[in-house]
Parts: structure tokens; sequence; C-alpha cells
């Protein structure tokens, strides 16, 4: 049974469900919610991408206590962008609750706006461990009353050196509290973390093998090392991926492929840890939107991202660990949708190979690369370009006020307008490439809300 009404979940949250298009639950809801509703501790191993949101999100939404105004429970991710996410689909699952309050606390934003919410309190807390111990510190943040506790993407958390830090907060929470981890490994780490954190909790995993069907995997064995950045620009001209993501193993490789991959007329952009967080956000709104067609990334920036529709991945070298490899892969394929993963490596990472394939429990068999074809001499651009508007949501502004300003004339059709994304101060609007200075120009000259705003063009 994989209806969502078979659940004892509230009235509230299975009509909003409904509302949603939500009715089968993935597999990890399934396995999950049952005990999450129960008020048990779990541990569940599960891919980026499987539900796993929705699982613990309606798991705290159903115990929430909304006439009780204090914070209730805690919700700790890797990165500033994942938090986002979380937050976004809690609040969409919350729909059908009044005046829930859910409040992100991330680093990469102003201490003092995030110390001021915290005054007008909140139900639920989503965030980094980084931020939320600051607040713990400096005595903005009150965990008393909080009852649930999760940790999503735990294996990430600590390979990003937050052990110390989640010790820290932990110590801050009642003991009497329902605990829920999630993590996409489950290296040994994690294991002393669950043993420390949690009470006889109920372990689920969730098969992460691919459907060999939904995603074909390709492996190239390099001649020579030199051989690998050429090597990869001759399958993104094979395959010509409209989204791609690129995984490399360091912050400085990644950003040299970027660089090196721009420089020969792919629209690429880097994504890792040494990136200022504004620039983070709008090299990954540009992804989303289609401005930009290959993200180059490190695994620790790309883990839990929410990428959707991404046509291909390639691994610049295996990686040290078949989970990751595993995981790399699973971000092609989604929804039914075919996907291609390509895996460079030379001589030196055989031994890595060996065990991958012991780990998938089945043969690799290396491939040579495709022969350089007159079809694929040149990069495709991006189909979309997108345009900064500096106004957002403290003016008052709303998509449908930039869809309208951009189709009032004519001169552009909605469906030549992609995704619109309004936050705080800035929006970005994405726009048909051949239309984007027609675009800047209506709103330059034109007006929103009856203001003038600046606008221009990101680079991509």
């Amino acid at each position: 049974m994989t209806a969502f009404d078979t659940l004892p979940l509230r009235p509230e949250l299975l009509s909003n469900l409904n509302t949603l298009g939500y009715t089968s639950m993935t597999p990890i809801q399934a396995e999950a919610l049952p005990s999450v509703l129960q008020g048990k501790d779990v541990i569940a191993q599960a891919k980026t991408g499987s539900g796993k949101t929705a699982a613990f999100g309606l798991g705290l939404l159903h115990r929430l206590e909304v006439e009780r105004f204090c914070i209730q429970s805690l919700v700790l991710c890797p990165t500033r962008e994942l938090a986002d996410q979380v937050a976004g689909e809690i609040r969409r699952l919350a729909r059908g609750m009044h005046n829930v309050k859910v409040l992100t606390l991330c680093g990469g934003q102003p201490f003092g706006p995030q110390a001021q919410s915290l005054e007008h309190g909140a139900h639920i807390i989503v965030g980094t461990p980084g931020r939320i111990d600051d607040h713990l510190r400096k005595g903005n943040l009150q965990l008393a009353q909080v009852n649930l506790l999760v940790l999503d993407e735990a294996d990430r958390m600590l390979d990003m050196g937050f052990q110390d830090t989640l010790d820290a907060i932990v110590e801050q929470l009642p003991k009497a509290r329902q605990t829920l981890l999630f993590s996409a490994t489950f290296p040994e780490k994690i294991a002393s973390l669950s043993a420390r954190l949690l009470r006889e909790p109920e372990r689920i995993t969730v098969e992460s093998a691919h459907d060999a069907s939904s995603i074909r995997q390709h492996f190239y064995r390099l001649q020579s090392e030199k051989q690998r950045l050429d090597a990869l620009q001759l399958l993104l001209l094979h395959f010509a991926p409209v989204s791609s993501v690129v995984f490399c193993t360091t912050r400085k490789e990644t950003q040299e492929v970027a660089d090196a991959l721009s420089r020969a007329g792919f629209s690429a952009q880097a994504l890792h840890g040494d990136m200022e967080q504004k620039d983070r956000d709008q090299t990954l709104i540009q992804f989303a939107n289609k401005s930009i067609s290959l993200l180059v990334a490190t695994d620790v920036a790309a883990r839990g991202l929410d990428i959707a529709a991404l046509d291909a991945v390639f691994n610049y070298q295996l990686s040290l660990d078949p989970e990751v490899h595993v995981h790399r892969v699973g971000r092609t394929g989604r929804a039914g949708e075919q996907g291609v993963a390509c895996t460079l490596f030379s001589d030196a990472e055989s031994f890595r190979l060996d065990a991958l394939s012991d780990y998938l429990q089945q043969p690799i068999i290396p491939e040579d690369l495709p022969e350089p074809s007159a079809l694929h001499t040149h990069p495709a651009p991006a189909a979309m370009q997108t345009l900064l508007i500096d106004g957002g949501k403290k003016d008052k502004l709303r998509p449908g006020d930039i869809l309208g300003a951009l189709t009032a004339s004519q001169q552009l059709q909605g469906d030549q307008i992609g995704k619109i994304q309004v936050t705080d101060r800035r929006s970005f609007v994405a726009v048909e490439r051949k239309l984007a200075k027609t675009a800047l120009q209506l709103l330059t000259e034109g007006k929103l809300k009856g203001r003038n705003f600046r606008a221009r063009l990101l680079k991509n």
C-alpha cells in the first residue's frame, strides 16, 4: 500500500498532498513514514532525489502543535542550498495548515536580520550547523522545546567537518526527543554518530542501484593524463547534453576545468566551496533555468542540490568511493527519463575500477573514445539567458509583475520566457537567448509596480 491516505496523517496534510499531486509514496517514504509517525528514531539510507524531504517533513508537520508558538523541530543540512530547498518543500507540505512558520538560518546571509526573525519566533528551524551554533552561542536561539531533530545528508555534514558543531548543538536539545538521520552513504563515522544520538532506531535502506534501462554508463580508458581534458570536450560534443554536470575531485581542479571549457566555447561554470555565496546562488539559478548548460562541481558542492532533468553526468576521474560514484550517476535518468553517465579513468586508476566493479557486482568493459565528428565541432550555446533585476520581495515584486512587464507590448510571448525567481532583494528571469536584449530594453525603459528598477544581463 503506497497511497498517502493509508497513513494516519492529519486530514489537512492529506488534502494538501492531493492538491500537490502527491498520491503514491516513493520507496523511502513508504518505508520510513510509518516509523516516523509512530515517533520512532529512524536511520534512513537513500540517495538524493528519493523523496526523503517529504518523509521527514510530513512527520514533523503531523507532530506540530501550531497553537504552541515555539521551536518544535530542528532540521540540519550541510549546505545553504539544500537548507533552502528543504525549507521550501516543508512550506509547500504545510500549505493546508494555518500559520506554520518555517525559518531558515544559514551562513552566507546577514546575521542581524536572522536574529531579528528569531525574536518573532518560529515553529520549525532549517539551517546549517555553523550558523545554528552561532545563534546558540549568541543566545538568540532556544531549543528547549524541540521534540524532533532531523539530520539531512548527515554523511556530508561529517565530511565537511561539522562533527564537533553537531555535538555542541545536540547538547542544547532535550534528551526526550525523536531523531531522524538521513544519509546517502553509511560509512563508519555515521554509525558512530547514530549510536550517540539515536535511541533504538529503525534502520531503513532503499536500494540505490540504477536501472540500466534508464542510465547508460560508459567508461573510457585514457592513454595518458594529458588526454583527460581533450577527452572530456570530445564527449561533451559527442553527446551534446542540454544540461549536465562534470564531477571533479578538488576545488582547484573544478575551477581549472570550468575555465578551460569556457575558453573552448562551452556554457560552463564552476561550483565549489571557495566561491562567494552570491556567486554560488547566481550559478545555480542560471543552471536551473537553462542559461548555463554545464556545471563543473565537487561532490560536496553538488550534494543535495535540486537538479532536475539532467541529461548526463561526466566523471572527470573515478571517485575514491564506489558509493559516491553511484550517487553521482543517480543524478541523471530520473523520473523515467533516459540519462548518460561517462567516466574517464587512467591506468593508475584501474584499482578503483576494480573496486567499483566489485561494488556493483557486474563487469565493467572500457570503451574507446568516440571519433571526432564534423557535425559537432562547436558547442551549442545555452538556450536561455538570465536578466538580473535589482528588486525583489522586499520591493513587493512578484513573478507575475515581471512576466506582465515583459509581455505587455507583445514583443515577447509567455512561452519565450523561462523561470522567474524572486528573492528578497533581487529577481532573476530567463529569456530565450535571441530575445535577451529585447527583454532588457523592456525592463530598463519600462516600469515594474510603477517604479524603475535597474536590470542587466548575466554573462554565461
